[in-house]
């Protein structure tokens, strides 16, 4: 663990933060809605940009991290997220709060990255997902951090003050990771110098490739659900849906958060347990697949009047989506270490262009019934929103059980 805690635990402080960021919407949304006047579109786009701008900065720092390492690459990065939480600690309207997201974005945008790249570099190959599950495992301590506690400290300093100390968080970590993180793994020779063509021609090979073709849109879906719904839409359905108060929603949210601890590590470790014994890396992820679909099912149901039952639901929900990590090393093992950042990032885009088309998709469906009395939204349009998911689901599960070619 002496290991863990040197090179793998500072970079699952940009995680912690990442998660805080995206949850602290969810708990915040409702708010951000009536003080903007924001409508469900607007509210939803406001959400996507920040995915949008960690989507566009995937494969660049994917790139900038096999060539230059994680340690320099996260150190600007933690300040590049700084910056974002000042800017929306300062927005007088939406459009710089929106500034404020997409800044956030990029700043965030390679927390898994690095991570599985400095794991693949100093751990053997059956324990790189275990040891990626545990940082993620961390960096999910931001989402509960971001559920009651937030609920808590915005009368106290306001929605303001909480971006403020997320602000005060990156600095902290990147100030970490520079004084702790290696520059490469054990043994490693600096990267080649290669033309910077070619280094980016080799996404080209990436996307292309079989393996890739074949689970990564599974493994994205997988992931981008997590993000769609812990990012935003989990906060307005308990409200419009299971017509929850401020209070008991973030108690949920504060399930959905631990059940997404519980996934991480869960998840990785099984992975990593079972193909030491001979078990398919993807195994696990196609298990939880099949979990998050019986969830959006039994959502679709509309199972409200019992805050156990809708507890166990979002739990399991975030636990089955925690997944998502363990299908990235199952992958990533089929390209070489030296590929890692990349592979990892072609993943990742490919999710968070997800996330942000589902994001703004679901805001889009909700808007086409009026404005609850309350003002909130339908409940059928989230019923609805719940079965565009599903049988995106489907499609990308049919791509997976084709069998390789090449």
């Amino acid at each position: 663990m002496r290991l863990f805690a040197r090179i793998t635990l500072p970079l699952a402080g940009l995680n912690f933060v990442n998660q805080a960021s995206r949850t602290m919407i969810a708990t915040l949304g409702p708010l951000l809605a009536l003080e903007f006047a924001l409508s469900a579109s607007e509210l939803g786009l406001l959400a996507a940009m920040f995915f949008a701008a960690y989507a566009a900065a995937q494969l660049p720092v994917g790139l900038a991290i096999d060539l230059w390492g994680s340690r320099r690459v996260q150190t600007v990065l933690g300040l590049v997220a700084a910056l974002g939480f000042v800017i929306c600690a300062l927005a007088t309207g939406p459009f710089g709060l929106a500034f404020g997201r997409v800044v956030t974005g990029v700043g965030i945008s390679a927390g898994l990255i690095a991570m599985i790249k400095v794991n693949t570099q100093w751990y053997a190959r059956d324990q790189v997902a275990g040891m990626t599950g545990l940082g993620v495992l961390v960096g999910s301590m931001g989402s509960i951090v971001a559920t009651v506690p937030v609920t808590l400290l915005v009368p106290e300093i306001g929605w303001r003050g909480v971006f403020g100390l997320l602000a005060l968080m990156s600095l902290g970590v990147s100030a970490w990771i520079w004084a702790s993180v290696p520059e490469r793994g054990p043994g490693a020779p600096p990267p080649p110098r290669r033309a910077f063509g070619a280094e980016v021609a080799e996404f080209g090979r990436i996307f292309r490739h079989p393996t890739f073709l074949r689970f990564a849109p599974s493994v994205a879906l997988l992931s981008a659900m997590n993000f769609t719904y812990q990012g935003l839409w989990a906060g307005p359905w308990l409200r419009d849906v299971a017509g929850l108060e401020e209070a008991a929603r973030a108690v949920l949210l504060l399930c959905y958060a631990g059940g997404l601890m519980a996934g991480s590590v869960g998840t990785g470790q099984a992975a990593s347990f079972l193909q030491r014994r001979g078990g398919h890396p993807m195994l696990v992820p196609c298990i939880s697949m099949g979990g998050i679909a019986v969830m959006q099912l039994l959502l679709m149901t509309q199972p409200v009047g019992n805050l156990a039952v809708l507890g166990a639901i979002w739990f399991l929900f975030a636990l089955f989506s925690a997944a998502g990590p363990a299908g990235y090393a199952a992958i990533g093992q089929r390209f070489g270490a030296e590929l890692a950042g990349r592979v990892a990032t072609a993943i990742n885009v490919t999710m968070l262009v997800l996330v942000f088309l589902l994001q703004n998709a679901i805001g889009w469906i909700l808007d086409l019934w009026p404005r609850t009395a309350s003002g909130g939204w339908d409940a059928a349009g989230y019923g609805w929103a719940l079965g565009m998911t599903l049988a995106l689901q489907a499609v990308a599960a049919l791509r997976m059980l084709r069998p390789e070619r090449g």
